[in-house]
């Protein structure tokens, strides 16, 4: 780990991810894994946490945007890499070059993906998305067969290769929901269509991180594990990461910028929203609403400092906030844990999630690139994982 002094940091634990990537292989022996790295690697830092999945064993990376497929490209990843949404104009002809798997969710995009291979003078990789209920991106099966049709014309044109039939699951964190079985076998319905026109899929996908944790018989040739990867629960319904074996990734600290002893009365932080009992000692975090820190984290989330847990004290603001440490000491320099593992008592992604009335998945996402991403547990010393990233994130 880089020792310098720094006003706060977001340690990531790539032993940790590559731990939680065999776990969840082991979840689905006969199906491929795809790390999803969207987002920054929901906020871990993408090229890292990549480079971590693969030597773990990810056979896929996934992506949502296609600049982040081609920085993977740029930063030496040459393994298989699904990219899924795409918007018109968007960067066909470098994503068909750089060998990654576009999905196709309607004509418009097979349209474009056919330009670009007459540009790039190459045939494309192509996976095609069925909505089976979710209602967002992929087609819809009354538009399925003409889908169908004109990407089987092109693929026997040697225009492109249709690689992967997939979906995404809207309710696989609620268990028992009705909607899972539902798409299901609207999912199965498509795949034997489109294998029944002469497709022939390598990889037939629907499983997400709830499904690949809790429905087996999702799993199919691929999952795709977002959140889990990073050691975060989908849902407290099916469980806690500790319940499947996953360690969180990320570990959030600061150091504390101001520790003083004020009288009761005093209002603490914008609109007063907080005023001490009585005499009292108030330490200062770096950290706020620019860093990702929520605002509505307001007298309702908790961190660590001195191995007893805190609650925020009156607003957070745009670079900062205020604990109160009661009749505790502490130093100008002292760690605040805001979220990690758990294991020193301090709270968890969920935790903040919860108090704040969101989910950790957000938690996590959020941390901006003003906070250092600070990365431990590679696997040698030659690993490119061994530097910290640029302040901030990396990829």
């Amino acid at each position: 780990m880089n020792e310098t002094p720094m006003r706060a940091r977001a340690v990531v634990d790539l032993a940790a991810l590559r731990a939680n990537v065999r776990v969840l292989r082991a979840l689905a022996p006969k199906a491929q894994l795809m790390a999803v790295v969207k987002a920054n690697a929901y906020g871990h830092g993408m090229v890292p946490c990549a480079r971590a999945a693969r030597r773990a064993g990810a056979a896929w990376i996934g992506t949502a945007l296609p600049t982040e497929a081609l920085a993977l490209r740029a930063a030496g990843d040459r393994g298989r890499l699904l990219c899924w949404l795409w918007t018109p104009g968007g960067p066909f002809r470098e994503a068909v070059e750089a060998d990654v798997d576009i999905s196709v969710s309607g004509l418009w995009a097979l349209e474009e993906v056919l330009a670009a291979v007459r540009a790039a003078g190459r045939p494309a990789r192509v996976q095609l998305k069925i909505d089976t209920g979710l209602g967002r991106n992929g087609c819809t099966p009354g538009d399925w067969e003409k889908l169908v049709a004109a990407a089987r014309e092109a693929e026997l044109g040697g225009a492109l290769r249709v690689t992967g039939v997939w979906s995404h699951f809207a309710c696989a964190d609620e268990p028992g929901h009705p909607s899972i079985r539902a798409q299901l076998d609207v999912f199965r319905d498509a795949v034997a269509y489109a294998e029944a026109q002469g497709l022939a899929p390598e990889v037939r996908h629907i499983a997400n991180s709830p499904a690949t944790l809790t429905l087996p018989e999702t799993h199919f040739d691929l999952v795709r594990t977002g959140v889990a990867v990073y050691g975060i629960s989908p849902s407290p319904e099916i469980g806690t990461p500790a319940d499947f074996g996953l360690r969180p990734v990320m570990t959030l600290t600061a150091s504390l910028a101001s520790v003083k002893r004020v009288p009761g009365g005093l209002g603490v932080s914008y609109g007063h929203q907080y005023t001490t009992p009585g005499e009292t000692t108030l330490a200062l975090v770096p950290l706020g609403y620019a860093d990702g820190i929520p605002r509505a984290a307001s007298g309702t989330g908790e961190v660590l400092i001195g191995g007893r847990r805190r609650r925020i004290a009156g607003r957070v603001a745009m670079d900062q906030f205020v604990v109160d440490l009661g009749d505790d000491t502490a130093e100008p320099g002292d760690e605040a844990v805001l979220f990690g593992p758990g294991d020193r008592g301090e709270p968890t992604a969920e935790d903040w999630g919860r108090a704040t009335g969101t989910i950790g998945y957000e938690v996590i996402t959020r941390i901006t690139r003003r906070v250092p991403r600070v990365y431990v547990g590679v696997e040698d010393e030659n690993d490119e994982n061994a530097a910290p990233a640029e302040p901030g994130a990396a990829g």
